[in-house]
């Protein structure tokens, strides 16, 4: 009787729901797709995308980060979004690695999918995946190497870092020159990883190759009229604080007068009322005064009178930077000198950039800040040269931190993959087929490598598992010249924690979709339509 009655609706007429294999099938669909889409970009020979804005066709971006990429994209899929989500925390805990830690969860799901048509569980499989990472994880910690008792060696593994981070950007043309560039940025940090020390600026005109590192810390700004334009050893103030007269911070109400001559007098009383805030400020004994809003004229015209120098609308982010580097606070009040910290450098002064002015700070106590400055034909090129720039410094900044590095070149993956198989010859049942499957989803990383660069992924990646098979730890796939070589020797070093976040990364996501098995989707919300 009670298998005859209709099944009772519990969601709403408009939600929609997918079951079982359906869901799993569309959740993998939906990760397979963006791993397609991104794969392309991966390795030194990776190509590009061309973004273009829905709203503006005007707006476009080139990048081959793989984050920037799936950021910038319109995503429907819930599966898909996960692996978006991945990439962006990969793109903030490490700062590179983005586009691996997404292939390499979609490779996962793509052997899952497999297994799951071959009538094995996803618990089974997910037990399986769980073993084969903890092996993955212990094979690539022993084939780590640690040089930062020798500093030359450091500074050596950091630079082969650097390369091989850029070698897949834009900038692979002038990989070395921009290596050392952002090494000597990082080590003037002396082991502290806050990289907001480290400030990049773009400049319009020339070629990359006339990019270069300042020893201090340069201010898209320009001085007020009639200030000095040179100051050596300036007591600097930075403040953020309202210096127009025009505006009567009355909202919404009025003030009636009779005569122009009481409006003359308010006038003055708003003058009189700016001039004594000048005079509080000249009086905290300094000789330079940067504001986050603008400076208008009367003020401006009573700092150049009294010799000092007035720079105006230092956007946030230019004098959080400012006084973090010269070791000043920023104040809004200025009733109490002796609670004020003031700032300090050796030297402020104009310079030219191409053809735009800026102000440099020389000598800042901070001696760990500087400032790269990226020149380059097109904003398109210097976006993304800025970018890769990131990508390298936060790379590094992990580095000095976590001092491991690892080979790269598909040499690590392969190190896991071979210690994955060995445990999956051991291991019985049906968990032996998800431990094989992690292992040939490793190797995906060195195929889709050689496949990019247009090489026969199928002949190099067999000889670099012969390889090391053969005992050969050190080998690893040479692009330049499509055959196999000794990563080490080649200098194809990458850090460990960037490695290791890869993997943990995209096995969570992986293992996250692979236990899906229903989807709901919320009833779209109903519009009214409003009665006029």
């Amino acid at each position: 009787m009670s298998s005859q009655l209709a099944p009772i609706p519990i969601l709403n007429q408009n939600a929609s729901e997918e079951r079982g294999e359906i869901a799993r099938l569309s959740s993998f669909v939906g990760a397979i797709a963006i791993t397609d889409l991104v794969k392309t970009t991966l390795g030194p020979k990776g190509m590009d995308k061309i973004l273009i804005s829905a709203s503006n066709p005007n707006e476009l971006v080139i990048t081959n980060d793989g984050a920037t990429i799936l950021t910038k994209i319109y995503i429907d899929n819930p599966a898909a979004k996960i692996l978006v989500d991945i990439s962006r925390t990969q793109d903030d805990e490490v700062g590179d690695g983005t586009t691996s830690v997404c292939v390499l969860a979609g490779e996962l799901l793509r052997e899952g999918e497999r297994l799951v048509q071959q009538k094995v569980h996803p618990q089974t499989i997910i037990s399986g995946w769980r073993l084969a990472l903890e092996t993955a994880r212990a094979a690539l910690q022993a084939s780590t190497q640690d040089h930062s008792s020798d500093k030359d060696k450091f500074r050596q593994d950091l630079l082969n870092i650097a390369r091989t981070t850029l070698s897949s950007k834009i900038l692979h043309t002038e990989k070395d020159h921009f290596a050392n560039m952002v090494v000597d940025a990082v080590l003037r940090l002396n082991g502290n990883t806050n990289l907001d020390n480290i400030h990049i600026i773009k400049k319009s005109g020339g070629s990359l190759r006339e990019s270069y590192l300042d020893e201090g810390f340069i201010l898209e700004k320009k001085i007020g009229v009639g200030c000095p334009k040179r100051l050596e050893n300036p007591k600097i103030l930075i403040a953020n604080t309202a210096m127009d007269t025009d505006k009567i911070k009355i909202f919404g109400g009025k003030v009636v007068v009779d005569s122009m001559t009481e409006l003359s007098k308010l006038e003055d009383a708003e003058k009189e009322k700016m001039l004594n805030k000048c005079k509080k400020i000249v009086d905290h004994g300094i000789n330079c005064f940067i504001n986050r809003q603008l400076v208008y004229n009367l003020p401006e015209q009573y700092f150049a009178e009294h010799g000092v120098m007035s720079i105006e609308h230092a956007d946030f982010d230019g004098i959080e930077r400012l006084a973090l580097v010269t070791g000043a606070e920023i104040v809004s009040t200025f009733d109490h000198p002796e609670l004020v910290k003031i700032g300090t450098c050796k030297l402020i002064e104009e310079v030219m950039i191409g053809e735009d002015k800026v102000i440099r700070f020389s000598g800042i106590p901070s001696g760990e800040a500087c400032t790269i400055v990226l020149r380059g034909a097109t904003s398109h090129i210097l976006e993304e040269a800025e970018r890769s720039i990131h990508d390298a410094l936060c790379v590094l900044a992990v580095t000095v931190a976590e001092t491991r590095t690892v080979l790269g070149a598909g040499c690590s993956e392969m190190i896991m993959s071979k210690a994955v198989d060995e445990l999956a010859a051991i291991t019985p049942g049906k968990k032996a087929m998800a431990i094989e499957s992690f292992a040939k989803a490793l190797r995906q990383i060195p195929t889709i490598i050689a496949n990019n660069a247009g090489y026969d992924s199928s002949e190099l990646v067999s000889q670099l598992k012969a390889a090391h098979h053969q005992g050969d730890k050190k080998a690893g796939l040479n692009m330049r010249d499509g055959c196999i070589g000794n990563a080490e020797e080649l200098g194809i070093i990458e850090s460990f924690k960037v490695k290791q976040q890869v993997l943990i990364s995209a096995h969570e996501a992986a293992e996250m979709i692979m236990r899906v098995d229903d989807i709901l989707r919320a009833a779209p919300r109903q519009r009214k339509n409003l009665q006029h």
